[in-house]
């Protein structure tokens, strides 16, 4: 939980044949992204398809130019967030 909405950990694979959150990496969300990791191409891939997902607005936190990366979603209750990564 974070005061603004919720914070998520992803494992991310730029490069991928397609575009999609494909379960779980440990504890964090694994997502593909077709989009290579140059000029931020794939972090805002990230940040798209986990707003498509959780309908709140997706901020990178950290992790940059790491496959780990911890999202801010805006707007999104923890309840939520819970539910929906449940799903995956």
């Amino acid at each position: 939980a974070h005061p603004e909405g919720v914070v998520v950990d992803c494992w991310v694979v730029p490069g991928a044949s397609r575009s999609e959150i494909r379960g779980r990496h440990g504890d964090m969300l694994r997502v593909r992204v077709a989009s290579p990791p140059e000029g931020g191409r794939a972090n805002a891939e990230v940040c798209k398809l986990l707003e498509e997902a959780f309908g709140g607005r997706a901020h990178l936190e950290s992790g940059t130019t790491s496959r780990s990366k911890r999202i801010l979603i805006e707007g999104v209750t923890l309840e939520r967030a819970v539910e929906v990564a449940s799903r995956f």
